[in-house]
């Protein structure tokens, strides 16, 4: 086997361990390591929930409880490594305290703050640096820390369940269910590793949702939030359960919003636009609280408005193996004037769900701009 075919191997393992973390670790990304001498596994390990190890700490602590020294081993790390002190040491010092001889990385860091000093001091330590192994998969699985950092906004995805005509209901509104239990199950999962689920009012006001996590085991629930231009949303909405809640208004009440702040909600004034709220705004919020990942539950109007605005990063798509023959969109968009003219994703995914499909699609633009923004990252620090 050759050495670029070996790096792949053990990298994907990595990528198999930050996998593990895939619910937990927002606003971090999700960080997998694996170090190895020959074809064995010292240690092993994935980063843990924030203010936790990293994934290297955990993998060196894993090596040391096994009685596995690793000086002269290798690293494989799905992240660059980081130099900085926040909630916990820098896990550089680690590696070259521990004397490891090479460190293979999938992707170097995108936080401009930090980015490219952990490779600085590894080289500076003289240990051996490979970069840019399985990049793609690393993005795919930190798409919205690698989004937030690099374009000030969090990666989006639409969730739908739609029939083979693309109706997601039958014209009076009934959609329970167009697909079945196994891909009803599956879309818990993409709620899980969000850090918000957004909907809205409509969607709130006909199906009066809860919006959590219940199809999978998760220690985490993302937070819920709601665009309400008009602050309609009834006080005794299920979603109110104590969980956190953010609601996106134009306009206040204000003895509302302290009754609503009793109960975990916080309410938000945003800019309006001529279809209520600014929802390219909402992003820019959101990014910068820390928001990587949003998984939209909505109705048509919504997600035509978020579509048309440009807000969708990702559509995540439930295709179920019937005909409605008539009934509601996926999402209300303008009428286009020609082919040329169409909004277009690109597949990136096509999975049997039980009895029906997941097809995943990303917008060609949004993904490329993460991807040329990687590539920027590492021929700059391969220059040095």
């Amino acid at each position: 086997m050759t050495q670029q075919a070996e790096d792949a191997r053990w990298m994907r393992h990595a990528l198999a361990l930050a996998e593990t973390s895939l619910y937990i670790t927002a606003p971090n990304p999700r960080v997998g390591c694996v170090i190895v001498r020959g074809d064995v596994i010292l240690g092993q390990g994935a980063t843990q929930r924030a203010g936790g190890p990293h994934a290297e700490v955990v993998a060196l602590r894993d090596a040391e409880a096994k009685g596995n020294p690793v000086e002269g081993a290798t690293v494989y790390v799905t992240l660059e490594p980081c130099s900085h002190h926040g909630r916990t040491p820098p896990c550089v010092d680690g590696l070259i305290a521990a004397g490891v001889a090479r460190v293979v990385i999938a992707m170097c860091d995108p936080n401009p703050l930090v980015g490219g000093k952990g490779l600085e001091r590894l080289r500076d330590a003289g240990i051996s640096l490979t970069l840019g192994v399985c990049a793609d998969e690393a993005l795919a699985l930190n798409v919205g820390f690698v989004s937030r950092m690099t374009r000030g906004l969090p990666w989006v995805w639409m969730k739908s369940a739609v029939s083979l005509d693309g109706h997601s209901a039958l014209p009076g509104g009934e959609s329970q269910w167009i697909t079945g239990p196994l891909a009803r199950a599956d879309g818990h999962h993409w709620r899980a590793r969000a850090c918000v689920v957004l909907t809205g009012i409509g969607t709130v006001r006909s199906d009066n949702p809860r919006l959590n996590v219940r199809e999978v085991d998760t220690a985490r629930q993302p937070i819920r939030a709601v665009v309400d231009a008009r602050f309609e949303i009834d006080e005794g909405a299920r979603m109110f359960d104590g969980g956190k809640v953010w609601l996106f208004v134009c306009r206040i009440d204000q003895a509302k919003a302290e009754r609503l702040a009793k109960r975990n909600v916080e309410v938000v004034v945003m800019p309006s636009s001529s279809a209520g709220v600014d929802l390219p705004s909402v992003m820019r919020w959101l990014a910068a609280h820390e928001i990587n990942e949003v998984h939209v539950e909505a109705g048509a109007r919504l997600s035509g408005a978020l579509l048309h605005t440009g807000c969708i990063d990702e559509l995540l798509v439930y295709m179920a193996p019937l005909l409605l023959g008539q009934g509601r969109g996926m999402a209300a968009m303008p009428l286009v004037a020609s082919l040329d003219a169409a909004e277009r994703f690109e597949f990136a995914e096509a999975l049997a769900v039980g009895k029906d499909m997941r097809l995943r699609l990303r917008h060609p633009g949004h993904w490329a701009s993460l991807t040329q923004a990687h590539d920027r990252l590492v021929q700059r620090h391969l220059a040095h």
